[in-house]
């Protein structure tokens, strides 16, 4: 399909700088294809009043873990310049797959300095975090080899790094004390994410009593969101886009406890965009779900079949973005351009610190 097709202007007044709170007071667009009216307009501590005894929410339990790293390339013979990493996949229990910047400037074999400026001492570089750049391939992405490994890494990473706020935000200020808690669900615990699942930032210790006397199911997987989701469409077609890899797993008693909703005829709620990508990742033809391990790279467009998931909570997303067109894929495209030019219209707010809504899904 035709890129633009997926294109829509958004005002930037409608993008969230902060989210709502309580964080569950963020209003929630309820978008049903099959209805009349379509479009309803509520608050997403309204969630149980759509769903019924026995269905069954899946939230995506990764944690966002301080992925952006500033650093100083050193390469013998050359002048130091100043490279900023984003980390948005581990291979290796030293190794990450990275996105940097100026990435045409740093080359295979070359020494990165993290946590340090130009112009620090020997002494200070000492004790910073360095890696190797183990490969380099296209559109900035490298593969990071650092000189610590497992535990000692990861601490490393939490003391030098910060988190990486999505561009939309970072364009307009920078991170501070307060996304550390905001750009985090609360029931995070599966470190990996370098970006929030965040459709579950709306939930609240209230919403989740409110869901369990209604009689609503939660159940967790497992997806570590990478940064390939911040990454712009640049093909004309849908067809010319690659997708990264992202790796998730699904315990085998939480695939039996949502094949057993299925069964009794209740229905799969997925939490935003990555729990639904990791069930379709995971699901087979006739809707059983598996347990599942692995790296994903489903692109969901128009024209897919969904086998998993019968609702989806999302926040709003950009234009000619991959997760449009997911949700284009889920509702219909016709009517999330209708639900989108009413978020915009009435002020909704969009992106990781945004509004939600709740989609049905359109089945053909």
């Amino acid at each position: 399909m035709r890129v633009d097709l997926f294109d829509f202007d958004l005002p930037d007044d409608n993008i969230a700088l902060r989210p709502a709170s309580p964080r569950d007071h963020a209003r929630f667009l309820v978008v049903r294809p099959d209805a009349d009216p379509i479009l309803e307009d509520r608050h997403v501590y309204d969630l149980s009043a759509f769903l019924r005894p026995g269905d069954a929410l899946v939230f995506n339990d990764t944690k966002v873990i301080p992925a952006q790293l500033e650093g100083i390339r050193h390469r013998e013979g050359a002048e130091e310049i100043a490279v900023s990493c984003t980390l948005h996949m581990r291979v290796g229990a030293s190794r990450w797959k990275a996105f940097a910047k100026p990435g045409k400037r740093i080359k295979q074999g070359d020494r990165i300095h993290f946590g340090v400026g130009q112009g620090d001492s020997a002494a200070c570089l000492t004790g910073s975090l360095v890696a190797t750049v183990a490969e380099k391939g296209e559109a900035g992405e490298i593969e990071l080899a650092f000189d610590l490994s497992g535990p000692d890494l990861d601490q490393a990473i939490a003391t030098v790094g910060h988190i990486p706020l999505p561009p939309y935000i970072a364009a307009k200020r920078p991170e501070d004390e307060k996304d550390r808690a905001d750009y985090q669900t609360i029931y995070a615990r599966e470190e990996g994410a370098v970006a929030a699942p965040t459709a579950g930032l709306h939930f609240t210790p209230d919403l989740f009593a409110k869901l369990d006397a209604a009689g609503i199911e939660r159940h967790f997987v497992t997806l570590h969101v990478g940064a390939g989701t911040f990454l712009p469409v640049k093909a004309d077609d849908t067809a010319e886009h690659k997708m990264h890899e992202e790796i998730g797993h699904i315990d085998a008693k939480t695939a039996a406890a949502l094949n057993a909703v299925r069964a009794r005829g209740n229905r799969i709620i997925a939490v935003g965009t990555t729990s639904l990508r990791l069930l379709e990742s995971a699901a087979e033809d006739n809707g059983h779900i598996p347990a599942w391990s692995g790296a994903t790279g489903i692109f969901i467009t128009p024209g897919y079949r969904f086998k998993a998931v019968d609702l989806l909570m999302t926040n709003f997303h950009l234009p000619k973005s991959t997760l449009f067109m997911l949700v284009s894929a889920f509702a219909g495209l016709d009517t999330m351009r209708q639900a989108y030019a009413h978020a915009i219209e009435t002020g909704y707010r969009f992106y990781s610190y945004g509004d939600s809504s709740l989609l049905f899904r359109k089945d053909d």
